[in-house]
């Protein structure tokens, strides 16, 4: 097909919009995880926060991303630097199902093993991080496979506001009605979110509760 041989013509540029498109996933998701964890465990401990956490998450989920870029465009600190914003962006979006997945893994974990546990003795920290994340790990990890794989769709959606990535093929393309320029932008990203989706898949059924 002519598309790959343009990606092969173009490479070393291919590859440095990759390297941008995962940047902007891996720090954005990175963001996201180290958020959307805690808030997670929180809701699960402390259930009347539960609606308004869940419910603020689901509404962000709501805005199409070329509106949420343009909300956060006008922050002076943020709209100085395009990266800078569509990061936020990306970790706004992938909170709901890292914070809904951990809830549900924290809630799922069998009463009767807590009780165990508190029976020989642990304390609510110990219980934490030895009984219920291990238990809840592969639940987490599914929601954060969401998370990522919707992170490298929105991610091409970026470079309309200049951030870079893959997105910037498609968008020239676009420009261009050049099918091949799209594509030489959409089939990288499209094999990234694949890679990612059977890689952390793979990942979770490993550490699935037997």
């Amino acid at each position: 097909m002519n598309v790959f041989r343009f990606i092969l013509q173009n490479h070393e540029q291919v590859l440095g919009l990759t390297i941008e498109h995962l940047w902007l996933v891996g720090i954005s998701t990175l963001i996201a995880v180290l958020l959307g964890v805690p808030l997670g465990i929180v809701i699960a401990h402390w259930p009347r926060l539960n609606k308004p956490v869940l419910v603020s998450a689901n509404i962000i989920q709501t805005i199409p991303s070329l509106a949420l870029f343009g909300f956060l465009l006008p922050v002076p600190w943020l709209g100085a630097r395009a990266d800078r914003l569509a990061i936020l962006a990306l970790t706004l979006y992938a909170l709901l199902p890292i914070i809904r997945n951990t809830y549900v893994g924290i809630r799922g974990v069998d009463p009767a093993v807590v009780e165990a546990g508190r029976g020989m003795g642990l304390t609510d920290s110990q219980l934490l991080f030895q009984v219920q994340l291990p238990l809840a790990l592969s639940v987490i990890l599914s929601g954060i496979r969401v998370a990522v794989v919707i992170s490298i769709g929105l991610a091409t959606i970026a470079a309309a506001i200049g951030a870079g990535g893959l997105g910037e093929l498609i968008f020239r393309g676009l420009a261009m009605v050049d099918d091949q320029v799209i594509l030489a932008g959409a089939i990288p990203a499209a094999v990234l979110a694949l890679a990612a989706d059977i890689g952390v898949g793979q990942l979770e059924r490993r550490l699935r509760p037997q």
